[in-house]
C-alpha cells in the first residue's frame, strides 16, 4: 500500500487548478483606452478641451490653454493641468486621451478627468513640481 506524500497531493492539486484555467474561455482584452468610451474618444481627437477651475474632492484643479509655450507645450498640445496650484505633467495620446506622469498607464478622454483621477491617485499627498530640465 503506498501512501502519498505533501508533494504529489500539492502536485495534484496544481494539476488540477491548472486543468480548471485552462478549461475557462479566455477573457477577452481590454482596449489601451479602457477609460474613454469610443464616441468620448472620437469627439476629443478633433475637438479642443474646455477649460476648468473647480473644487474636486477638497483639491482645485484647473486646466486650460498654456499660454506660455514652455518645455511641455507640445506634449500636452498647448495645455497645462494644475492641481492646487502645482503643474501636472500631462501628454496627450495619438487617439486623443490624456495621460499624467501620476496614472501614466490609465489614459482618460479629457484633462478635467485626468486631473480628478490624479487627484484619486494621489489620496491627499502633494504633488511634487516634476523639473525635466
Amino acid at each position: 500500500m503506498s501512501r502519498l506524500t505533501r508533494r504529489q497531493a500539492l502536485g495534484a492539486g496544481a494539476a488540477a487548478g491548472l486543468a480548471v484555467v485552462g478549461a475557462a474561455p479566455p477573457a477577452p482584452a481590454a482596449p489601451a483606452t479602457a477609460a474613454a468610451p469610443a464616441a468620448v474618444r472620437r469627439r476629443t481627437v478633433h475637438g479642443t478641451p474646455q477649460p476648468f477651475d473647480e473644487v474636486y474632492l477638497g483639491r482645485r484643479i484647473q486646466g486650460g490653454p498654456s499660454h506660455s509655450g514652455g518645455h511641455h507645450a507640445h506634449h500636452a498640445d498647448g495645455w497645462i493641468v494644475r492641481i492646487d496650484g502645482q503643474e501636472l505633467h500631462v501628454m496627450r495620446n495619438a487617439d486623443g486621451t490624456w495621460i499624467s506622469v501620476v496614472n501614466h498607464y490609465e489614459p482618460q478622454a479629457t484633462p478635467r478627468a485626468l486631473a480628478r483621477a490624479a487627484v484619486l491617485e494621489l489620496q491627499g499627498a502633494s504633488l511634487v513640481p516634476l523639473d525635466l530640465a
